[in-house]
């Protein structure tokens, strides 16, 4: 069976260092610079669209570099 790609929505996360702004902008260029690196590759640009958490969503509450460092990420929601 050939599997037919709708989209896929690229979610920008940053750790909670920095104002709620700078980290929605930050969220939003982290998932920008993902789409491009794909399209890059070869993907369909029209394949991907954007949305920003910032902080808002972290993957882990530690406060240390390690947990700051996976709350800084770009997750795959194929939809």
């Amino acid at each position: 069976a050939e599997l037919k790609l709708q989209s896929v929505l690229l979610e920008g996360h940053a750790d909670e260092r920095g104002s709620t702004t700078f980290n929605l902008s930050l969220g939003e260029e982290r998932a920008e610079a993902v789409r491009e690196y794909l399209v890059d590759l070869g993907a369909m640009q029209g394949v991907f669209s954007i949305v920003t958490y910032g902080e808002e969503r972290p993957f882990t509450r530690e406060s240390n570099e390690e947990g700051w460092s996976k709350n800084r990420r770009v997750e795959f929601v194929v939809q």
